[in-house]
């Protein structure tokens, strides 16, 4: 069939460049070519998305070398949003798009009639404007498109810099890329361009970085080293997942990638989420000198090990087999050490490993359990290993969308800050945002308590950079009683203390949009280690995170009213 060259003359807008700086070419079947001339001037292609679209393949290819492949979702009835391709990189080349539409042609018209062949653009804009009415007001999220896990955060002059699974072209888990935001405070955040994006070695999953302060890897004093998993998603249904390393030498903002990856791999499948820290004075090392420390995700398990330089790894050991929660695969680790606040411990330290998991949690999906024990260097032991065994495990919040909680490198005055993804794997492709879907958690304080029990548990108390100002409620709870939130719709969000229980629930399912997904209605308890006396309440937009007795209680829960709840009562 002769190659057809499908008309765009609706596209001629002041916005919109001529035909000669853009064609699409009919190729066999479903294929298609978008041609953007070299002397385009324009900074966007920008691609129509159709969410309940099947997922559609565009390579991009410059100077007839391919450069990325892209899955998405282009529109074929009709336009929900577009998302920009950015066009800077491949000024004055020749850009060939190959697409291939997924479509089942036996429910639509004839070959060429889809949406997307017509309202692709070139255009020097974007519009990033707010559309959402869920839009957090002091939450992190990001200014379009897709977000999961939080990743490589650190501090460093004065700012906070949060990376975060990016998917830039669709609001549904996809093109996995390292995003980049930082703050001075915690709660205002800008926007930087993408750090990390997928290459030869796989998409950008998730990991950690690090300050160099010593040079150790040899790319520079003080350089940034960021350590993350590369996935490449194979026809045959096992992803090649391994570690890869890069460096920044302007304090985060651009990333070399080392020509020497990957630097670690691994015999198996869920192998992922390498998270670094530097041990001063290991026992069994060489003149007693530090290494870098590294706690990996593998499959139900941690694997542990050391490196002088990052490049070159050494396994120490394992841990995990029959101990916590086994339902669902192991992610997102961390390895911090905390001193305990009260009890008979008071002062002493204890080491906590953090462990996601999806599913396995305890209101369903996605979670974040922990350990408690001790660390050498070279291994990790629980305390007490009775708490964990026959699948008993601690959780850090038991709300439903709280998940992927890792800690910032390099916090000042010695301090442990954290942040998680506020969302649940059960949900997170479906909650009722279009523009951008999911938002990062208040970060928090992590800290050792003393239970009525006698048992050591981890808190996290909102992190003080929220105190004064304005953002939260602060309750006195005497006994039994619930914590009603409402709005003048008369949309509820509930929280139930029950003191004889030692119970705290969340009852969201009078509290707005909750039809889009079964499992979004389901209840939340946690318990209580210590007589709840206070509850710290941080409400926003599309979110409900409380803290009782300044974090030994925590939940986290997604709300989506007809306007924020305004109103708190307490009612016996």
């Amino acid at each position: 069939m002769k190659n057809s060259l499908f008309s765009l003359l609706a596209l001629l807008t002041t916005s919109v460049p001529s035909m000669a700086q853009m064609e699409i070419v009919q190729l066999a079947g479903d294929n298609h070519l978008i041609r953007v001339a070299p002397q385009t001037k324009e900074k966007y292609l920008l691609l129509p998305i159709e969410e309940s679209a099947p997922e559609s393949q565009l390579r991009v290819v410059v100077d007839n070398v391919q450069m990325r492949q892209l899955n998405v979702r282009l529109a074929l009835s009709k336009v929900d949003y577009y998302v920009p391709l950015e066009l800077d990189e491949f000024r004055g080349k020749h850009l060939n798009l190959f697409t291939h539409i997924n479509i089942d042609r036996s429910n639509r018209g004839g070959v060429g009639s889809e949406v997307c062949l017509h309202d692709i653009k070139l255009s020097n804009t974007f519009d990033t404007t707010n559309r959402e009415k869920f839009r957090p007001e002091y939450h992190h999220t990001p200014a379009y498109a897709w977000m999961n896990d939080p990743n490589g955060m650190f501090y460093k002059d004065g700012e906070w810099h949060l990376y975060y699974q990016y998917g830039p072209y669709g609001s549904m888990w996809n093109n996995m890329t390292w995003a980049h935001s930082v703050s001075r405070d915690l709660i205002h955040w800008e926007h930087r361009p993408d750090a990390i994006r997928p290459d030869a070695n796989g998409t950008i999953f998730s990991g950690s970085c690090v300050v160099d302060h010593n040079n150790t890897t040899g790319f520079g004093k003080d350089a940034v080293i960021a350590m993350y998993t590369s996935c490449i998603q194979t026809p045959w249904g096992h992803d090649i997942q391994s570690q890869s390393i890069a460096y920044s030498l302007d304090n985060g903002n651009t990333f070399h990638v080392y020509e020497g990856n990957p630097v670690l791999t691994a015999e198996i499948a869920d192998f992922r989420d390498p998270n670094m820290f530097w041990m001063e004075s290991l026992s069994g090392s060489a003149n007693g000198e530090g290494r870098w420390q590294l706690i990996m995700s593998a499959g139900q398990e941690m694997r542990l090990f050391s490196s002088p330089n990052m490049k070159d790894w050494t396994e120490e050991s394992r841990f995990g087999k029959d101990l916590g929660c086994h339902d669902g695969v192991w992610e997102c680790p961390d390895l911090l050490k905390l001193k305990i606040e009260n009890g008979k411990q008071k002062g002493q330290e204890k080491w906590v490993l953090i462990c996601n998991i999806n599913p396995g949690g305890p209101a369903g999906g996605s979670a974040t359990q922990y350990f408690v024990g001790d660390f050498d260097g070279h291994k990790f032991t629980v305390d007490n290993e009775a708490r964990y065994t026959s699948g008993k495990a601690l959780w850090q919040d038991y709300g439903k969308d709280h998940y992927a909680a890792v800690s910032f490198s390099n916090a000042p005055n010695g301090r442990h800050t954290m942040i998680a993804w506020m969302s649940n794997w059960q949900y997170a492709n479906n909650v009722p945002t279009m523009q951008f879907r999911s938002a990062n958690t208040i970060c928090r304080e992590p800290f050792l308590f003393t239970g009525s029990d006698k048992q050591i548990y981890l808190g996290s108390r909102p992190s003080p950079e929220y105190a004064g100002k304005g953002l939260d409620h602060e309750l006195k709870i005497k006994g039994s009683c619930t914590i009603v939130l409402s709005n003048a719709e008369g949309e509820e969000f509930r929280l139930v203390y029950d003191e004889k229980a030692m119970t705290l629930t969340a009852d969201r399912s009078k509290s707005g949009l909750v039809a889009f997904s079964q499992e979004f209605n389901e209840q939340a308890t946690a318990p209580v280690r210590n007589k709840l006396t206070s509850l710290r309440l941080f409400i926003d937009k599309c979110s409900v995170e409380a803290f009782g007795n300044d974090g030994e209680v925590c939940m986290t829960s997604l709300v989506f009213p007809q306007s924020k709840f305004d109103r708190v009562n307490v009612v016996k």
